[in-house]
């Protein structure tokens, strides 16, 4: 019986000891498991690191992201490998990104819809801004709303002015419940009209219902070709700043309508990913967005650099997270 006591004492005594040795391993500094240590950040990167594109491969924001994390691979010393991972409005590729090792070896493409709108309107397996880390912004987009050519519609006013005369027969396409389904909603309720939404997957479909007469507007990353060539007019950019091309077009701010328009790309990884991993990668990348290179293959895309560093776009994120967030709310959309 002696035996039995002394020996549970002792057994007791080392599970004591080895739960305070437990408890002191993040403050002596010793390693956690699936984070990088002091070496493997200071000689980052030594292998390929893989680069989760959310998209299918061929879109011209698809051939931007290869063509921004292609010309990084130079500055960084090693290959920045694609990996396309579409589906579920960009969602499953977003959520890879999301639980990956915080190493620096998988980063991948950001995008306004599945950190804005999808985490607030479905159950995703990531939270926008507890889960990933902002690293730096390469692009944004062009966005605006259009109508065809042959249109009575010569302004956004002129769309408001025939909805109030005409509840509900108004009709335009985009992806439903989606970030531009938003702000369509937005401006009808700002001004009480209705407009009827026809989803379509994305805007070279929606583009295509509008020529063929199916539908009479359409927002989204309008073909700039169709504009030009006169098939299509552009009404007003969905931007929070002119554009070079278009300074004629007005943008939905001075007509008075104080909507966010936060469409951009960006790159992030995981949350956890090591202060000096984040700064390599971020300074290799705005490194390549100032390469004759990227800047010419980026105006034969005609595609719009804009530039954030990864603090200011991890900024923006969380701010129009919680604008829309409040949007959805106040509408009962969600709770």
């Amino acid at each position: 019986m002696v035996a039995q006591r002394v020996k549970r004492e002792r057994t007791g005594k080392f599970g004591l000891a080895f739960f305070l040795f437990l408890c002191l391993v993040p403050l002596l500094g010793l390693p956690e498991r699936g984070y990088p240590q002091k070496d493997e950040v200071s000689s980052f990167p030594t292998r390929p690191i893989n680069f989760v594109i959310p998209l299918p491969p061929g879109s011209k924001t698809d051939l931007a992201a290869r063509l921004v994390v292609k010309t990084a691979e130079k500055f960084l010393g090693q290959p920045i490998v694609p990996v396309n991972k579409p589906g579920a409005a960009l969602t499953i590729g977003v959520a890879a990104i999301a639980t990956a090792k915080p190493d620096g070896y998988t980063i991948g493409l950001g995008a306004h819809s599945p950190l804005l709108v999808a985490p607030l309107l479905e159950k995703v397996p990531y939270h926008p801004i507890n889960d990933l880390r902002q690293i730096m912004q390469f692009m944004s987009l062009n966005f605006g709303i259009v109508v065809r050519s042959d249109s009575s519609y010569k302004s956004l006013k002129d769309i408001v002015a025939y909805a109030r005369q005409n509840p509900k027969k108004l009709t335009y396409g985009t992806n439903a419940r989606g970030l531009l389904d938003m702000i369509m909603k937005q401006i009808a309720i700002k001004e009480g009209v209705e407009f009827t939404l026809i989803p379509y997957t994305s805007t070279f479909e929606a583009e295509t219902a509008l020529l063929g007469g199916h539908i009479e507007v359409t927002p989204g990353d309008f073909n700039i070709s169709l504009v030009e060539a006169g098939q299509t007019r552009l009404l007003v950019l969905l931007k929070e700043e002119h554009s070079a091309d278009d300074p004629h077009v007005p943008i939905l701010k001075e007509l008075g309508y104080d909507i966010p328009c936060p469409f951009f790309n960006g790159i992030m990884g995981p949350k956890g990913l090591p202060e000096g991993i984040v700064k390599k990668l971020e300074d290799a990348l705005t490194r390549a967005t100032k390469d004759p290179g990227f800047v010419k293959g980026m105006n034969d895309l005609r595609l719009p650099t804009g530039y954030r560093t990864g603090k200011d776009l991890g900024d923006y994120v969380a701010r129009n997270f919680e604008a829309y967030k409040k949007f959805l709310t106040e509408r009962g959309v969600i709770k």
